[in-house]
Formats: C-alpha cells, structure tokens, sequence
C-alpha cells in the first residue's frame, strides 16, 4: 500500500510539472548576431529593390520576389514581380541582350532588341550603347535589361558598358528568360522566328486560334486549330503534345490579342515553351516550311 501511494504521488508530481511548464510564459530567444550566421551577401553587394508583390503567408517574400543578390555587380537587380509590374505600367524601356536570333524566336512581350557592337567576338557579345541611345533619348531614363539568366554574361556586360556611357538608371532581370518562361509562362516571337522555326524545327508545333471557318479557308501548313475555350479539350484529344511538356508551341491567330490569349491558356496548363505571334495571320501567309 505505501509504495502505492508513493507512485501515486510521482505520477501527480510529473503531470503538475507537465502542466505548469505548458502555462509558464515562453522566453524570448536570444537573437543571433548577423556575423555569426550570415543570411545573405551585405547590402552593398546588390542594390537592394522594393518587392512589388505581397509578401507570403509565412511572412517570408515569395518566388516571384527573388532576386539573385550576386556581390559584385555595377547595377542593381528586378525581379520577376517587378518587372510584370514594368511591363504593365511601361515605366522603363527593357531591352533583350541577346543577338536578334535568339530575340526573333522567343522573347519576353514587349521587350526591344538592338545590333550588337561591331568588332566584339561572338563569345563577348554586347549589345551596341549606341543603338540603344537612338531608342533611349533620355540618358536619365529607366532602363531594363535581360539574357539568358543567372550564368549569361550579356545583361551585365550591356549595363556595365551602359552606365559607362552616363545611363545612370539601369537595372538587369538576371533571372533572365529561362525564369521568365518558368514563372510566368508565355513569350513573343517575331515573323523573322516563325520562319526560322519552320525552317529548322520539325518538332514545333502550330496553333491557329482563329475561327473554324477562317482555319479551314487557309492557314500554315501543319497548323492545328485550336480555339481558347477548347485548350482543355485539346489536353486529351491529340492537339497539345502532352508527353512532351517542352515541345516548341507557337501560337498565331487573327491578331496578337488573339493569339496572346490561346497562348497564355497553354502556358498555364503547364507547357514550358509557348510564344505567341503578334502579327496579323495575313503577315504570315508567305511563310512557306
């Protein structure tokens, strides 16, 4: 009976311990200082930018806040978020560093393109300054500037040579059109691209979003039809490439609104190279494979 009653008083002992430390008043942690365990480069690494979208529910940025944040580097960077936000609001004059071929097939909607400097070898490419002084007349104006992403010299090399020539206001997407074309999904491509692609890739596949009646009265060879309201159809009918996700999609229609739209509703169904023509189709009639 004593050695009872003895248990029985532990096990009360431990419970009311087990109460009173759930009710005790939580200590602050001690914070750690910056030097002990640093989180990312000092700020005079990168330029830090504003996030233009809402922070995350944890409390942290989201994906489309993040920036490279390399050390080194003359001009500051933008992020994905940011530069949707430019593009919409037209706030700066953004540039693809990347030779006009690379341009012509696919680039980001609304970007501009200029030659690149003469006498600089393929492997140092940089766009001219001075082309792009002939579009930006304003040395004091915003300007933007993407490549090829994190490991494409251009972007940097370009506002480098810029703020050289006195473009004091110059920033770089360095996430480049990879991220671009992961994040946000569609991309523009030039008549010069669509005939490169005819020309080149036999594994691309057309999409022409105009009217039943318009595609069967003529449209490019191979094209299929597809209208926006059938791009979930089309997942399992046959029409979207849907056990190859990287297929080349290029889409066209009557007119660059049209087109942009079917093209959009692709890219968020998960396929990762989608551009849309901007042009009219009577532009592309010439076109021959």
């Amino acid at each position: 009976m004593f050695t009872r009653k003895v248990l029985l008083i532990i096990a009360l002992i431990a419970a009311m311990s087990v109460v009173f430390a759930a009710c005790a008043p939580q200590a602050t942690p001690t914070p750690v200082p910056p030097t002990a365990a640093p989180t990312q480069p000092p700020a005079t690494s990168a330029p830090a930018v504003t996030p233009t979208t809402a922070p995350a529910a944890s409390g942290g940025l989201n994906i489309y806040e993040a920036i490279l944040m390399e050390k080194g580097q003359k001009t500051p960077e933008v992020s994905t978020g940011e530069l949707r936000k430019i593009l919409d609001q037209k706030s700066a004059t953004v540039f693809d560093a990347r030779p006009f071929k690379e341009y012509a097939v696919s680039h980001i909607p609304g970007a501009l393109n200029v030659a690149p400097k003469p006498g600089v070898p393929m492997s140092q490419y940089v766009s001219d300054v001075a082309e792009i002084g002939r579009i930006v007349k304003d040395k004091n104006a915003p300007i933007v500037i993407y490549c090829n992403g994190p490991y494409c010299g251009k972007s940097k090399r370009l506002g480098e040579e810029l703020l050289e020539a006195g473009y004091p206001n110059v920033r770089r997407y360095q996430l480049g059109i990879p991220t671009w074309r992961a994040l946000v999904g569609l991309t523009q491509i030039e008549l010069e691209g669509v005939r490169y692609v005819l020309e080149r890739d036999k594994t691309a596949v057309f999409f022409d979003a105009r009217s039943r009646e318009e595609f069967l009265a003529g449209t490019l060879l191979g094209a299929r039809h597809l209208l926006l309201a059938e791009v979930g159809k089309a997942k399992d009918d046959g029409r979207l490439p849907m056990e190859d996700h990287n297929t080349r999609i290029i889409v066209f229609g009557r007119d660059g609104v049209q087109a942009s739209a079917v093209a959009e509703a692709i890219a968020k169904n998960a396929f990762h190279n989608v551009a849309f023509y901007d042009g009219t189709f009577d532009t592309l009639k010439s076109l021959k494979p």
